[in-house]
């Protein structure tokens, strides 16, 4: 029997699709690209005595007025009405013979496309949740895709399109990956407490928590996401609100290094400009320094000038209460005010704050050594700032 010329002529007409068909398609097997996830055979009117061949990692799907009708997996196998129900339900095949009858036939392929670009074609503004200011970044890196359901796929992506390539759900979905990918990046750090500009060094956890939010969307396409590696979320650092971030970051680890707080500094700053000034008061103070230095600026300096006001005025130590107990040594909070991370700081610049009011009890801290967050009252060396709570007064008989 002849078959008909099945070579296309262009981009959406075949030859055979005319008055010239001279009789019924009796072979239908995949002809299309390699890259091809849907592939459209290209004559509808077939023979129910025809064979179909269907290749593996592939399924063969009959659509008819534009409902699906049936699929069928891998392997060869001659149609007729007994082995396509669907078919002779809708089509109302009779039993027998080479009886003509036309339907579309979609090949699909359920292979995992692998190593396909994401990225964000403009930078998308982030809001630091420890800093406060929004930094644009950029996000790059690599996703898979595999066709799990092969109707919704059809119903939902294909239409009337004669094929549909890699590069095709490239382009329906690189705004949806893009919108998601920022969403997504934003709720991780607000959850995990990461500032933007460390992002990098929690990659892995970030692809994962993508790939889950967005294969929520991919689902009602009949697609299944198999990987989702974000390679890189870079920031400009020439960004004003980059350097903010960067230039506490290095103060924060400025202090850390040479031992002492912010307050400390600016306490030392104090005594510096006290130690300039003319006078008895001036002198004894730059003597207080030069001391202070020797032996460290911090808890120590505050010792050794504490002892010098003393031997000063001994009347004013006759006068003062017993010092109270000494507090933790070494121990250093971070403190979370109006949500923005601040210190380390020390016990002694902890009490400060609570006189100030910066700092009470239901005031969030964190150490090196916590599991989380926690409350100030939460904390054991913590409970010495607020004050003991007092007994009931005793009753005196009259």
């Amino acid at each position: 029997m002849s078959l008909f010329n099945r070579t296309r002529t262009d981009g959406e007409t075949y030859d055979g699709q005319g008055e010239e068909r001279k009789g019924l398609i009796d072979v239908i097997k995949y002809n299309g690209e390699a890259d091809e996830l849907v592939w459209k055979f290209p004559y509808e009117n077939i023979s129910t005595a025809a064979q179909l061949v269907v290749n593996q990692s592939q399924e063969a799907v009959f659509v008819k007025g534009g409902a699906v009708c049936d699929v069928f997996g891998p392997g060869t196998r001659t149609l007729s009405a007994n082995n396509i129900p669907v078919l002779q339900k809708i089509i109302n095949l009779p039993f027998g013979g080479k009886t003509p009858f036309t339907a579309e036939v979609w090949y699909v392929s359920k292979t995992v496309r692998r190593n396909l670009k994401f990225g964000t074609p403009v930078p998308v503004d982030l809001l630091d949740p420890l800093y406060g200011v929004s930094v644009p970044v950029r996000s790059f890196g690599e996703f898979g895709v595999q066709v799990v359901d092969t109707s919704a796929f059809l119903a939902q992506m294909v239409g009337t399109l004669h094929l549909f390539t890699t590069e095709d759900i490239i382009g329906q979905f690189k705004s949806l990956i893009a919108r998601k990918l920022s969403v997504c990046i934003s709720k991780y750090i607000v959850r995990q407490k990461v500032t933007v500009v460390e992002i990098g060094a929690y990659l892995d956890e970030v692809s994962n928590f993508v790939r889950d939010a967005i294969n929520e969307e991919f689902a009602q396409y009949g697609l299944r996401i198999t990987n989702f590696d974000v390679a890189s979320v870079n920031f400009d650092k020439e960004d004003p609100n980059v350097q903010k971030i960067l230039d506490s970051q290095s103060e924060a680890a400025k202090r850390r290094m040479e031992g002492y707080s912010y307050q400390q500094e600016r306490q030392f700053d104090v005594m510096q400009g006290a130690a300039e000034n003319e006078g008895a008061a001036g002198q004894v103070m730059g003597a207080g320094m030069g001391m202070g230095m020797g032996f460290g600026i911090g808890g120590m300096f505050g010792q050794q000038m504490g002892s010098m006001a003393n031997v000063l005025n001994p009347q004013a130590q006759q006068a003062q209460p017993a010092p109270p107990p000494p507090s933790p040594v070494g121990v250093q909070y971070h403190v979370l005010i109006n949500n923005v991370q601040q210190g380390p700081y020390d016990i002694s610049v902890l009490q400060q704050m609570v006189q100030n009011g910066q700092l009470n009890r239901r005031t969030f801290v964190w150490k090196t050594g916590m599991a989380q967050w926690e409350k100030a009252e939460n904390c054991a060396d913590l409970q010495i700032l607020f004050g003991a709570v007092p007994p009931p007064p005793p009753i005196v008989n009259p």
